[in-house]
């Protein structure tokens, strides 16, 4: 499917999908292979001072399968040592520059346009200044940490493998010792080790071994099957404490909230059956989920202070970013960006970039989808015939109904900053493929869920569906698209 001369691009297509994976996980393969060749040749004396072994990185390459290069933990790996090798190659342009304040700065906007909502830039520029006389230190101290991370991560990816190189390279006292503290991005214990990349993880100490706690084993279905991961709390100021085996409910209720997306939106089910493979629970209050764009298939989900409907919403939510992400990936879908936060986004009520509202207008249409089929699979009285009752409370039945009253809204006038954005050549053609598509989508939800507009406006929720219409037109009138851009 060539994406970059798409009109419409097909959402729920699942030989589509399963076309843009294997290109993914084919440029993914490349990749690692061409960075091991810039490890030995450009970067050679670089990647010998940080004990880097690009010989066991392609051993590791040539030992996963062909579908393991999708995977979460790997694709993770390969980005970080992609960004790695970015960043050696700035390390040799800062020796060769006259002028290292110039550099410094050129390369602080480089980094906030890239880097955009990523801690690098923190580690780099932690003041947002260029300050050229700190950058060399802070660039070399950054290196080694990224070469201890891409290492020590591809020492367990493949079981089994002959580890003979690392043997001799602690016996030379050249190897870092492993880093056992809590890793929050993968969500790995403190004192413990993931092993391969369904789950399974062994504490060093003892020699226990705790195995992969499946979901849904992998099958046909659900290819790289669904893993549950440990637990990670959050401490009151929202911030990650420790992470904990995962125990309670929590493996019960994401199981309930995957059979009710499978009844009541089986299209919904199988992408997330093919782009979802670990769910890490989040125990934080007002925390929302999240997911990171190189760690794809790995959702981050609250389970412990939400309600059933939303942790059925937050799955569908972080899987659309996973699929977001794959197209991405295989087409440019906007240019011209550069992060500037011009267009009002109705979810945060705030200026965004177009790739936030982007985001934003894909993931919410396929939320407002997935309300109106739950709102009309219990209308049909299916969900009691297939489960001997409601499979959502009456309460929660209108709570979706609202919400998808409420993202129409949302997205109809993200769906205008986006067609205006087409008409100043920020959207490719392949991007405004996926704009037409999300608008067809829309327009179809719209219309079926108006048939419970008028119930939902006489509830509780009605003052709140007006406020938020009320809202939206305030800010068409404040930040509308031709006030702000032309």
């Amino acid at each position: 499917m060539a994406l970059e001369r798409s009109n419409s691009l097909p959402l729920f297509d699942d030989s589509a999908l399963a076309a843009l994976q294997s290109r993914f996980r084919a440029s993914m393969r490349g990749l690692l292979f061409d960075l091991c060749d810039e490890l030995d040749k450009r970067y050679r004396d670089q990647a010998r001072s940080l004990h880097l072994a690009p010989d066991y990185f392609r051993a590791v390459g040539q030992a996963l399968k062909p579908e393991h290069f999708s995977h979460w933990k790997v694709v993770g790996w390969i980005e970080e040592l992609n960004d790695l090798v970015y960043f050696l190659d700035v390390q040799q342009q800062l020796k060769r520059e006259r002028s290292r304040a110039g550099f410094a700065e050129s390369f602080l906007a480089t980094c906030d346009e890239q880097f955009y909502e990523h801690t690098y830039l923190d580690e780099l520029f932690p003041n947002r200044k260029p300050e050229s006389t700190k950058l060399p230190t802070r660039l070399s101290t950054f290196c080694v940490r990224l070469a201890r991370n891409v290492t020590q991560e591809s020492m367990f990816l493949v079981l089994g493998l002959p580890s003979s190189w690392f043997e001799q390279h602690k016996r030379r006292g050249k190897l870092a010792p492993f880093d056992l503290a809590p890793n929050f991005e993968r969500a790995e214990l403190s004192g413990w080790v993931a092993i391969g990349l369904e789950g399974a993880r062994v504490e060093l100490t003892h020699g226990q071994v705790v195995p992969t706690q499946w979901l849904k084993h992998p099958g046909p279905r659900w290819p790289c099957g669904l893993a549950l991961s440990p637990t990670i709390i959050y401490r009151k100021d929202k911030t990650p404490a420790r992470i904990v085996p995962t125990r309670g409910n929590a493996a019960e209720r994401i199981q309930r909230a995957r059979m009710v997306i499978e009844q009541a939106w089986p299209e919904g089910y199988r992408n997330l059956a093919h782009l979802t493979n670990r769910i890490v629970p989040l125990k934080a209050k007002g925390v929302v989920s999240f997911s990171y764009r190189h760690r794809p298939g790995l959702s981050f989900i609250n389970c412990f202070d939400r309600d059933d409907l939303d942790l059925i919403d937050d799955l569908i939510h972080e899987n659309s970013h996973h699929h977001l992400n794959l197209l991405l990936r295989q087409a440019v879908l906007y240019h011209k960006d550069r992060n500037q936060e011009i267009f009002y986004s109705p979810w945060r009520r705030s200026l965004r970039p177009l790739r936030g509202i982007l985001h934003a207008t894909f993931t919410f249409t396929m939320g407002a989808i997935l309300f109106e089929r739950l709102s009309s699979f219990e209308a049909r009285g299916k969900g009691r015939e297939a489960r001997g009752g409601a499979i959502l409370t009456d309460h929660q039945l209108l709570r979706a109904r609202f919400r998808c009253l409420e993202e129409v809204e949302s997205v109809r006038y993200s769906l205008k900053d986006l067609a205006h954005a087409r008409k100043l050549g920020w959207l490719t053609p392949a991007g405004w493929g996926l704009v037409s598509s999300l608008k067809r989508e829309i327009d179809n939800v719209g219309k079926r869920i108006a048939l419970f507009e008028a119930a939902v406006l006489k509830s509780r929720y009605g003052s709140e569906l007006k406020r938020h219409r009320k809202e939206l037109t305030t800010a068409g009138e404040t930040y509308g698209s031709a006030k702000v851009l032309l």
